[in-house]
């Protein structure tokens, strides 16, 4: 998610509080939010599933490896 994007969304809830959008507005807006909770979300996954864990006999264990990196529908 590019920045001028993240402005875009910001510009355009700011828009529809002062006057409101038309439906293609709308739209675009409704795009834009999707996309960022998508980018949002897969950057926490990434971050998560490079969690290493030390256990007590002093191995190394990844998180993402053992749980994260399932594919999962949602």
């Amino acid at each position: 998610m590019t920045q001028e994007k993240i402005d875009r969304i910001n510009e355009l809830y700011r828009k529809s509080k002062a006057e409101g959008l038309t439906e293609s507005e709308k739209n675009e807006q409704a795009l834009l939010r999707k996309e960022f909770v998508a980018s949002v979300k897969a950057n926490l996954r990434s971050q998560l599933n490079n969690i290493d864990m030390v256990n007590e006999d002093g191995s190394v264990e990844n998180l993402g490896d053992k749980y994260g990196k399932q594919t999962r529908t949602s």
